[in-house]
């Protein structure tokens, strides 16, 4: 039998996976979370072999647990809308075992389940082509160490004056970050980098 737990914030999709996963035969669902430290506690208490876990969770969410839960041999799936190569990224380096989006047939879950407890990996077509499609699209977080930091300031609403205090740097040295950021990002101001940050997964890489 394959004792899952399974994390999701929306109530009815939580109730309607877990009544289709118990309806397998070699599948038992073993506890239901609707956010990530639940899933946490759950997968330390009932030592699941499978934690099917959404990504955009009140309290902690799914990358964060992901990563609290390395060091369990509970496997990890990420079932999420969002196909997002800073996501995607962030799972693997996570240890994350499956990578599938919410828009697939139930059977690709089923499927996935399996081929995870046999010892492999499982991504989503769509994750994969993005990764390693040609483009100039970012794959990798291509800021500084400092000029993270200048962006994640700036992201919580400090003005140029206030990051200057900050960091203890003038304000022409920000300014000067900040033009680099834009340019790096390959964006035209400071939101369209926050946002482009953002969608990538890169504040917590």
């Amino acid at each position: 039998m394959i004792r899952i737990v399974i994390a999701e914030d929306q109530g009815m999709l939580l109730g309607a996976l877990s009544s289709l996963l118990n309806m397998e035969e070699d599948f038992e669902v073993v506890g239901t979370a609707a956010n990530g430290e639940e899933a946490i506690s759950l997968v330390k208490e009932f030592k699941p072999d499978i934690c099917i876990m959404d990504i955009e969770m009140p309290v902690k969410n799914g990358l964060d647990a992901a990563e609290a839960l390395r060091q369990e041999s509970c496997k990890i799936i990420i079932l999420t809308t969002f196909a997002r190569t800073g996501y995607f990224e962030r799972a693997r380096k996570a240890g994350v075992r499956g990578y599938l989006l919410k828009d697939s047939p139930i059977e690709e879950l089923f499927a996935a389940i399996h081929s995870i407890m046999n010892n492999r990996w499982i991504y989503a077509p769509e994750l994969v082509d993005m990764v390693y499609a040609d483009g100039d699209d970012l794959l990798e977080n291509p800021l500084t160490e400092r000029e993270n930091e200048v962006l994640a300031l700036v992201s919580q609403g400090m003005t140029t004056k206030e990051v200057a205090e900050t960091l203890h740097l003038s304000h022409g040295t920000v300014r000067n970050y900040m033009s680099l950021i834009l340019d790096k990002l390959q964006v035209s101001n400071r939101i369209e980098a926050i946002t482009r940050f953002k969608e990538k997964g890169w504040f917590h890489s």
